[in-house]
């Protein structure tokens, strides 16, 4: 059995239609229809075999479903300096926002240090999704203990009109806003995004149960035109 008639037999003809309203840049025939839980089991399932290596290196792959296990399984690599380059080899094959979003390495939480470096290099990316997923890595890991007031500056100044990409940049001060108000509500009193990101990063700010009523009467008032 191969890992197509696998994964078919998992597949939702159902679901694969509600699946590809929410992913519209990836043709139908391109999907299968499996559930995200499955898709995590069938990573685990094909990690550290013969034949998950092989599937691993066999890119790009031709379904949708192929992109979230393939980046389920990097994340199950314990190795930190294999992750980075398993990561690095995927990226440019990344076409849309939940293979970009769904995928957070293990090995990148013990190794702020070593991962940031790399973080950046994947903002400053020109390909769409490498700097949507250096975005959400930047959120994950460094609004915490680890955060230092310079990061919002490499998201600010992340330029691009993919409507996904805004959005992961409107998503990452939105989160600043809950988790670093201090510093992160002076990119939105200074103006420093433009109106579309501005906007929608406090509509999700609003929208959040981690930011404090006053603190979105504040917000409210900073909506542009």
């Amino acid at each position: 059995m191969t890992i197509y008639d696998k994964l078919k037999a998992y597949g939702d003809p159902e679901f694969r239609e509600f699946q590809s309203k929410l992913v519209p840049n990836i043709p139908v025939e391109n999907m299968i229809g499996i559930r995200t839980p499955d898709m995590r089991a069938i990573a685990k399932e094909l990690f550290g075999t013969k034949e998950g290596e092989a599937f691993l290196k066999s890119l790009p792959h031709k379904y949708y479903e192929e992109n979230i296990i393939h980046f389920f399984m990097i994340a199950l690599i314990k190795d930190f300096d294999e992750c980075i380059a398993e990561t690095d080899r995927f990226l440019p094959y990344v076409d849309c926002w939940p293979v970009s979003d769904q995928a957070s390495p293990k090995a990148f939480k013990k190794n702020h240090e070593k991962l940031l470096p790399h973080v950046r290099r994947w903002i400053d990316s020109e390909h769409v999704y490498t700097a949507r997923f250096g975005i959400r890595m930047l959120m994950n890991e460094y609004l915490g203990e680890d955060f230092k007031e310079e990061y919002l500056s490499w998201v600010a100044a992340k330029e691009g009109e993919d409507y996904y990409l805004k959005m992961m940049v409107a998503w990452y001060f939105a989160t600043a806003l809950a988790k670093q108000y201090d510093a992160s509500v002076k990119y939105i009193e200074q103006g420093k995004l433009e109106t579309w990101t501005h906007n929608k990063a406090i509509q999700k700010a609003l929208e959040s149960f981690r930011v404090t009523e006053e603190h979105k009467a504040w917000l409210r008032r900073l909506k542009r035109s």
